[in-house]
């Protein structure tokens, strides 16, 4: 009797695509809510309505699964073709960064906040995984690269010099601390980041654009005077 051979059928690299993007999207669902040292690979693959073989079969293991969720989440705060796009546009730097900075607020401040992504960069955040050499090397550095040219397109200094450093540090600071934040630290310690009161969002998005362009300015001026 002729043994059987398993053939790929026409459509099966679009099954295979699916069921990948399936196991990413209930992983990213799990991890958000256990984190990645709670979670198995076959918990995820029962949640993706697929076998635990995917796992390893797509993503080589949960290590490196998580991995790609990381870069995932990581891509759908702000694409790196959307910052390019945005930085190679026209425009002046200051308003380049000021769209930057709605961006990525509305992001974190909107319906996005009940999505798994930002509750797996929150986690991350609080206690960095081996993973997160990966999410740095993907997504974190070449995004950095775009933004601090463009705030040292507005202080005049190269993009690695250590004032514009400082600068980016106090501009992202605000959205790391949205990200790991929960409702009870927005409802009751800080209520004025509530995104969820009327007018707040739009309320938060301005005062970041506003607070980090006067933080630029100040330190522009402190630059003249001969500060640092």
């Amino acid at each position: 009797m002729a043994r059987k051979t398993s053939r790929k059928l026409p459509g099966r690299r679009e099954d295979g695509a699916t069921t990948k993007a399936q196991i990413l999207e209930a992983a990213g669902e799990i991890f958000a809510e256990k984190g990645f040292d709670r979670a198995t690979g076959k918990e995820i693959a029962e949640h993706a309505g697929s076998n635990s073989a995917a796992v390893n079969y797509y993503y080589g293991g949960i290590e490196g699964l998580y991995a790609e969720v990381l870069v995932e989440a990581h891509r759908r705060l702000l694409t790196y073709d959307r910052l390019i796009a945005l930085a190679e546009g026209p425009g002046e730097p200051k308003q380049k960064l000021k769209t930057l900075i709605g961006l990525i607020a509305r992001t974190i401040t909107g319906p996005a906040t009940a999505s798994w992504a930002l509750g797996v960069l929150g986690r991350e955040i609080l206690s960095p995984s081996p993973a997160f050499a990966v999410l740095i090397e993907r997504e974190i550095l070449p995004k950095k690269l775009v933004i601090t040219t463009i705030v040292g397109e507005i202080l005049g200094l190269a993009h690695d010099d250590p004032v514009v450093t400082r600068c980016a540090l106090s501009i992202v600071s605000p959205f790391a601390m949205l990200l790991v934040g929960n409702k009870q630290i927005f409802t009751r310690v800080l209520p004025g980041l509530n995104p969820a009161e009327p007018g707040a969002q739009d309320a938060i998005v301005e005062h970041f654009q506003r607070f980090a362009l006067a933080g630029l300015d100040a330190t522009m001026a402190a630059l003249r005077s001969g500060g640092h």
